[in-house]
């Protein structure tokens, strides 16, 4: 069979980085001698699975073999999956299995007017963020929060450029690395939907030439659909303050998200959110991203 088949190579690739997380040890096996490589050996990989060594490794190489859900079943339980892993393997797997190629809707990422107007009265930091995480709208708190993509052009306002490329971005983010992982794992997920989308190779191409911590984190293939959480800033106004973050899918095939910002109500984080919510209203008023008429070109 071929070897191009760009599922192929995403499942390979996620087989390879779980399969360099494990030690021996993990997984009842003695560790034996020195180890080129970190993790287990494909060899004993397959075993655990109970698929032959040449079976296994034409998957790591991005092969197009057809896996059986038995199988699957196998590989999920000897590499430790969590269940959202286990699903990732299974929707690439399932890819590889169709006869006819698979060609995902690639259309325009619109934000409706009523997400714009709810941006506009939430009196918290907000943004619509694309699939890819392209910004594509913003309210003012999310600017003061995070600085004004509005001097940005279009395909640079991205998170994960920003995060990797943006000295003052990423100043603001404590606990930098924890960051990135998040934005990486859901960036991951996206890919895998459509490994040849021309928006993902663009980022992921450009951020690994530029950036040898996007590689680092890149190669770990941590998969994340939907993420929520706690963030700590580092804001050059009101100093450190924790937010709690949300997304929310939008309307749409696939749709954008909107992220939220949120800080619990009588805290000190409150109060802070509140100070930067005056200070920035006493700046001059700009015309905000929650009242753009922008989306995603389906890059």
């Amino acid at each position: 069979m071929g070897t191009e088949h760009p599922y192929a190579r995403e499942l390979g690739g996620f087989l390879r980085a779980r399969r360099s997380r494990l030690r021996p040890q993990d997984v009842g096996l003695a560790p034996g001698g020195r180890r080129k490589v970190p993790g287990l050996r494909r060899e004993e990989l397959a075993l655990l699975a109970g698929v032959s060594t040449d079976y296994y490794q034409r998957m790591e190489q991005g092969r197009e073999v057809r896996p059986s859900d038995d199988l699957l079943d196998a590989l999920a339980t000897a590499l430790k999956l969590d269940g959202e892993e286990r699903r990732h393997l299974f929707t690439l797997a399932l890819a590889i299995r169709r006869s006819a190629p698979v060609h995902p809707h690639r259309g325009p990422e619109h934000v409706p007017d009523s997400t714009r107007h709810l941006l506009h009265v939430m009196n918290t930091p907000g943004l619509v963020l694309s699939r890819h995480l392209d910004v594509l709208a913003w309210n003012p708190l999310a600017e003061a929060l995070l600085g004004d993509p509005a001097g940005l052009p279009p395909e640079r306002r991205n998170l994960l450029i920003g995060l990797f490329l943006d000295p003052e971005a990423k100043a603001r983010c404590a606990h930098w690395e924890g960051f990135a992982e998040q934005y990486i794992g859901m960036l991951r997920a996206t890919v895998a939907a459509d490994p040849t989308h021309p928006r993902a190779t663009a980022i992921v191409g450009e951020l690994s030439i530029r950036s040898a911590e996007f590689r680092r984190l890149w190669d770990r293939y941590e998969v994340r659909e939907s993420v929520h959480g706690t963030k700590v800033f580092h804001h050059p106004r009101i100093g450190r303050i924790t937010l709690t973050w949300d997304t929310y899918p939008l309307p749409g095939r696939p749709g954008p998200m909107l992220l939220v910002y949120t800080a619990e109500p009588g805290t000190a984080d409150a109060e802070r959110l509140q100070l930067l919510a005056s200070l920035h209203a006493t700046r001059t008023p700009t015309t905000h991203g929650a009242h753009r008429s922008s989306a995603s070109s389906g890059r």
